[in-house]
């Protein structure tokens, strides 16, 4: 055993910069595999000779696209610190793209002669396969790592809260491959209770331990303020090469997902991350937004409304069409459409809707409960007024109200407003008997501007659909 362990140890640290070339060899060998074993799943011994020289082309083409696809999301890019589910979901990002890009080339060359059933058994036995593999590595990799194989000794300067923070990340997750040697402070550590932590010195003795010893990586937790003794201490690590980390004190924020950016030659440290002030991201939603709300009007909201609209006039007087004002991006108030669920009545744009409200109709109900009555709000994200995923508009009332009793609640408002939205999927919708529910419509509406991506959008919109065809018991 200690000379497989040394044996390790050895190939762990000459060849883990190739681990790059060998995740993307073993990637193609995956796709490769999962493209044999669905044209076997799909064809078994029937497949016609002269067709296989089509697929020679789709084989070939499924290969190119996973080379480009690896480009775009760096799935490459290996990282000590990492969590396994983030890493899936980068993967299932990449297919899913992987299959977006196959899906557009067949389309735009019209080669409708491919078969379906084919692509489908390709992509769960690829998605299945590459995400199982990659899963595997990384507990591999850990268990090697928390065995003191391929571990990099690392020391803290400072002695403070976040100093004792970085400690307890070293010290309980074996599997990130850290070795700790101890602080280095102009403080006494004070903290009780870390069997492992020693006191290795002043800042100043960094100098002479690291001639007598090998450290391979400094994690810095001193204040900020500190200037000029951190720049000493980068320009050190530098010269020594030594990776040198900041652990900056962002315990008092609020919220945890910041962002740098670079002003020319300024740091800015962003209050959160919005993946849509992307102009690319941005462009992206825009046009779903357009080519969704086109197809819903076309296909459903052009024959449904005549029928909706006879219901609606028969059960009750009135219009057909609700509109209310709302807050919308900016708090820009604009009107926003719904079928009238409601007897027409002098509260509708003070009183919400409660569960049994006399007020609405028997046809109300059930438009409500199905989210029919939102369909019209399609022609609201046509103009631009509103998005199909995003936090949802509320009557202008109750954005006074909520703006100055929930924290944060106005943030809300930095993205377009939706006719569906994360919190509505997680049951945060309907009546707001207490400010606490609203409080967690809001953390979840937040949460989703601050981790916007395409895919969440596709998965809110399945499963809004998903609850309208069940029906949705908070909808009242």
């Amino acid at each position: 055993m200690p000379a497989i362990a040394a044996t390790l140890k050895v190939m762990m640290q000459r060849y883990s910069k190739f681990f790059k070339v060998l995740h993307f060899i073993m990637d193609i060998f995956i796709l490769n595999i999962a493209i044999i074993l669905a044209f076997h799943t799909r064809f078994t011994d029937d497949f016609p000779f002269w067709y296989q020289d089509k697929y020679v082309v789709l084989y070939m083409v499924l290969n190119m696209a996973w080379v480009l696809v690896a480009l775009i999301f760096r799935i490459y890019e290996l990282y000590r610190v990492v969590r396994v589910d983030n890493v899936i979901k980068n993967l299932i990002k990449a297919v899913g793209l992987h299959l977006l890009l196959i899906s557009i080339f067949i389309v735009s060359l019209k080669w409708y002669y491919f078969s379906r059933e084919f692509l489908f058994y390709t992509y769960l036995y690829f998605g299945l396969l590459v995400v199982i593999s990659r899963t595997a590595f990384l507990i591999f990799i850990g268990h090697i790592r928390s065995a003191g194989i391929n571990s990099r000794t690392a020391v803290i300067i400072g002695s403070g809260p976040v100093a004792m923070e970085s400690y307890n990340l070293l010290a309980n997750h074996s599997e990130y491959g850290f070795k700790f040697l101890g602080f280095f402070s102009d403080d006494d550590i004070e903290e009780e209770g870390i069997k492992d932590g020693k006191l290795l010195g002043k800042i100043k003795d960094l100098e002479v331990f690291a001639k007598d010893n090998k450290i391979d990586e400094i994690f810095c937790a001193i204040p900020l303020a500190k200037t000029e003794k951190i720049r000493k201490l980068m320009n050190f690590a530098d010269s020594h090469m030594i990776r040198f980390k900041l652990v900056p004190d962002f315990r008092g924020f609020y919220n945890q997902k910041m962002a740098l950016e670079f002003y020319e030659d300024l740091p800015v440290l962003l209050r959160r991350a919005e993946p849509l002030e992307n102009a690319l991201n941005s462009a992206v939603k825009r046009f779903f937004d357009i080519m969704f709300s086109l197809t819903v009007i076309l296909t459903i909201l052009s024959w449904v409304t005549p029928i909706i609209a006879i219901l609606i006039k028969i059960n009750s007087r009135g219009p057909v069409f609700f509109k209310q004002k709302r807050s919308g991006k900016a708090n820009q108030v604009f009107n926003c459409l719904k079928f009238r669920t409601m007897c027409v009545n002098d509260h509708s744009d003070e009183v919400q809707a409660t569960d049994g409200d006399p007020r609405i109709t028997s046809i109300g109900h059930f438009l409500r409960r199905t989210s029919l009555d939102e369909l019209p709000q399609f022609l609201n994200v046509l103009t631009g007024d509103m998005s199909v995923v995003g936090p949802r508009p509320h009557m202008l009332k109750h954005t006074e109200e909520y703006s100055k009793e929930i924290d944060k609640f106005m943030v809300r408002h930095l993205v377009t407003p939706g006719i569906t939205g994360l919190a509505q999927i997680r049951g945060y919708r309907g009546e707001t008997k207490d400010s606490d529910l609203m409080y967690r419509r809001v953390r979840t509406d937040v949460w989703y501007i601050e981790n916007w991506s395409f895919l969440l959008d596709l998965q809110i919109i399945i499963q809004t659909i998903i609850n309208g065809v069940r029906g949705d018991k908070m909808a009242v």
